[in-house]
């Protein structure tokens, strides 16, 4: 299943690490004809053209990625949004020429020539509570993914390796201070009722879906994934599910600063211990492409009945101020009970700030408007 040989190969087998090998392009020939041929609507069969191809299969990575590793989840799934994973950071420069087309349609408009701004959290005392009532929203959550440097994405990942990363996040986990103080869970041999407790508080994620397990992003599961979060389960970390870390933070209600707020001390505090995959164009690197830049996905549950009554001033609002408006249960589900997941698209090209600052700033324009309605 493609390449990702480890990196301390010796000189002798520099030669023929370098290249990619007879199955993988026999592989990759008849996958690309397949899509070729098929009716996808991916990203992946938008941008991938014959040139591309024959350009890129016979490249590799340091860590040993070839293209195959890098499209095969869209060749297995014909029905991918986008259809690409990054196995390693280096892949968006080697396979930049299929990366960066896609990532400028997904991050509309993020071009090649672009460049991502520095981090910048901004002030994070400027943003409050958005439902000082608890009228209309019923939880608020701002996440983010890192990757660690040094390492490489998920399907170029030995066990060895897993199980040191595993080591190292939940050490510096465990050296978090006052209201980020908490417990890592390992999924490795976790107790039957720590895991049940885990999935009723929503914490618990599972093994990856068919496109993730096509990218072979779930190899020697459960090795090295784990859940932290504190004591008063406002603050968790994803360890080695898609990507090397989602770090999250949420609550019940409204107040976006305060989960905003902690969010950034974690993220400072994490990185003063670990180094992140950072790239100066594309800022922070993950295992998706729809997932640069900032990472930061904010996001609240909201009641809106008259709006949700009125989709298309809802859609026409949403919009306006680039948010992605969801089912309850994430994409392609009904609100249930009238509950709308909503959150800002733009992750590319703007500040953390910015990012967070524009699902602000629709969601009060939507409470606004609710309330005149």
């Amino acid at each position: 299943m493609g390449g990702c040989t480890s990196k301390d190969a010796t000189s002798s087998d520099d030669k023929k690490n370098t290249m990619v090998d007879q199955q993988t392009l026999e592989k990759l020939e008849s996958g690309y004809a397949k899509l070729a041929a098929s009716n996808s609507k991916s990203l992946l069969k938008k941008y991938l053209t014959k040139e591309i191809f024959d350009q890129l299969k016979t490249k590799k990575t340091s860590f040993g990625s070839t293209l195959l590793d890098v499209i095969q989840s869209g060749l297995e799934n014909h029905d991918s949004g986008v259809g690409i994973y990054a196995p390693d950071a280096e892949s968006y420069t080697v396979f930049a020429d299929l990366f960066d087309p896609i990532i400028e349609d997904y991050h509309s408009g993020f071009k090649k020539t672009d460049k991502h701004p520095p981090k910048n959290f901004g002030d994070v005392d400027t943003l409050g509570n958005l439902d000082p009532t608890g009228e209309f929203i019923v939880s608020t959550r701002v996440r983010c993914g890192r990757s660690l440097e040094g390492y490489p994405f998920n399907p170029c990942l030995t066990e060895a390796q897993y199980k040191e990363m595993e080591d190292k996040v939940s050490s510096t986990l465990s050296g978090l201070e006052g209201e980020l103080k908490g417990t890592f869970y390992p999924l490795t041999g976790m107790a039957k009722d720590v895991q049940q407790k885990l999935i009723d508080d929503h914490f618990l994620f599972k093994e990856g879906d068919r496109f993730l397990q096509a990218a072979n992003a779930c190899r020697f599961w459960p090795t090295g994934r784990g859940i932290f979060h504190n004591d008063a389960k406002t603050f968790l970390v994803w360890c080695n599910e898609e990507d090397h870390l989602r770090i999250i933070s949420m609550q019940q209600g409204g107040d976006l600063g305060q989960v905003y707020r902690r969010l950034v001390t974690a993220v400072n505090d994490i990185e003063k211990r670990i180094p992140f995959s950072h790239n100066d164009r594309l800022g922070f690197l993950t295992f998706c492409p729809t997932n640069l830049g900032t990472t930061v996905r904010a996001s609240v549950h909201i009641k809106v009945p008259k709006l949700a009554a009125n989709k298309t001033k809802l859609e026409e609002v949403a919009a306006k101020f680039n948010l992605q408006v969801r089912g309850t249960r994430g994409e392609h589900t009904e609100a249930e009970g009238g509950i709308y997941d909503i959150s800002n698209k733009r992750r590319m090209g703007l500040t953390e700030y910015d990012a967070v600052k524009e699902m602000h700033d629709g969601i009060a324009e939507l409470i606004k408007i609710e309330k005149e309605l």
